[in-house]
Order: structure tokens, then sequence, then C-alpha cells
């Protein structure tokens, strides 16, 4: 896979771009991440669906606030891992993976529902958005799974990744998502979270970064060299450090650079 895209066209930004963060991960009396501050900063969340975090309180507390904000509700299943927080490859059986995924898919759209908002998306967490994004085996009964709860959610993916392929190729939308907040490889993938300077260091770093790729189209790797990035939605993560000050300086500076964010 290359995820290098090439470049979109001079002021196809001005369109806007979608801007979403990582939420309701925390489980029980366990807090994780300021959703009350960062969910009014973003045109998307993408809700914890009980199997990497969340549980069905925080899910439902959580779509309630998005829609309060007048956010787009997304579905984020992962790994069935709490204790690795999903950040660990399972192998599972095709059918199995499906089934999980429908099951979190599922019960997130429910919530919704029942709260008179709808699901707008699906993005897989953690270790599951890194498998979809390069293994056809695994991203195929994601897709499947999406579409049986709704084939008209969009799937959300890395940039040029192959569960995007597969998801248009099912007949159904894709949008390519690239990251605010997170370090890059100069092949395109995220360095790794257990390396030093996975995640960029502070709210400057992480709005000019914003502003590169949704302005310009590219992103500066940790080697010092330029890569062309296409992105529909930018990703920040609830549970990095300062993630409400960081998305305060993204907004601010979109907002600067004349970028209008809105959801997918």
């Amino acid at each position: 896979m290359d995820p290098r895209l090439t470049r979109p066209p001079a002021g196809a930004a001005a369109a806007g771009i979608d801007l979403n963060a990582d939420v309701g991960e925390s489980f029980g009396r366990w807090r994780l991440g300021e959703d009350d501050a960062l969910i009014p900063l973003v045109s998307s969340v993408n809700v914890a669906c009980g199997a990497h975090a969340g549980d069905p309180a925080t899910i439902r507390a959580t779509i309630a606030a998005a829609i309060r904000s007048g956010v787009a509700v997304g579905a984020h299943p992962g790994y069935p891992d709490l204790a690795g927080f999903g950040r660990r490859r399972l192998e599972m059986a095709a059918d199995d993976l499906e089934a999980s995924i429908l099951y979190q898919v599922a019960a997130v759209d429910g919530i919704a529902r029942s709260l008179g908002g709808r699901l707008r998306h699906v993005k897989p967490h953690g270790a599951l958005y890194t498998a979809a994004a390069r293994d056809r085996s695994i991203a195929e009964p994601i897709v499947r799974a999406i579409a049986a709860v709704g084939p008209d959610h969009v799937v959300v993916g890395l940039t040029g990744s192959v569960l995007g392929t597969v998801a248009r190729a099912a007949g159904m939308a894709a949008a390519e998502e690239a990251f605010a907040d997170r370090a890059y490889e100069a092949d395109g993938s995220l360095v790794p979270r257990d390396r030093p300077g996975a995640i960029l260091p502070g709210p400057a770093e992480t709005a000019a970064q914003a502003v590169s790729i949704a302005r310009d189209g590219r992103v500066r790797a940790a080697d010092g060299t330029w890569l062309e990035v296409r992105a529909d939605t930018l990703c920040l993560h609830g549970d990095s450090p300062g993630c409400v000050e960081r998305a305060t300086a993204v907004r601010a500076a979109l907002d600067e650079a004349g970028i209008a964010v809105r959801p997918l």
C-alpha cells in the first residue's frame, strides 16, 4: 500500500474539512479524556463501542453530548480487548470479527436513534484500524458488518488504505483520514505509539500540521521529508495530553487559514 496520494487541486480545502475526535473511552468509574470540553470543538466524534473502551452508560452520555452540540456521531469499534485498549492485534476468524463489529456498530446506532440522532460514520480503532489499512482479509468483514447496519454509513480509514478501497468496491462512501496530532513515517504510516515522538509535542505543532494537511495537502514526516496527503477528515485523539488545548489551537488555525470545519 502506498498511502501517499496526489495533492488536491489548489483551493480544494475551501469547501472545508471534517475535524473528528475519538471519545467515550471512559469505563465505569475510570475516566479518560475531557469529552465535555472536547466535543463542542470538533465536527464529528468517534464513540467507543464497549469493546476496547466505553460502556453502555458512557456511550449514551457521549452521544447525547454530541447531539446537544450539533456534532456528527460515528462508531469507533475495536478489537474486544479492554485490557490492551484495543492496541494489540488479535487473531480472529473473519466470521468472529464481522460479528464483533456488527454487535458494536449496531449498539451505537441503536443508542443514537433512541436519542433522536443517527449514526453518520464508522471508524475502526487502534490495532484494528492499522490492520484494516493494509489487510483485505481484515477490511472485508469490517465493511460487511457496517453495511449490514446501514449501507449509507461513511467508512473512515487512513488515507490510501485498503479499507477505503474495499468500502468503495462495496458501494459505500469512504472518507480519507489524516492525523493532526500524530507523527508520520516517510512511507506515510504513523510513527508507532511506543516510539518517542509518536504524538506531536503540543498545540502549536498540532495546529500547524492540521493546516498543512487541510490547505496544502502535505505533511512533514519524522525524517523531514514531505508527504502528499489527501484528507477528508482530520483526527484528534481524546486521550492525547492536552487534547482540549490542541483542539482549540487547531480550530483557531483553520479559521485563520479560511478553512471551514464541517462534518463529513
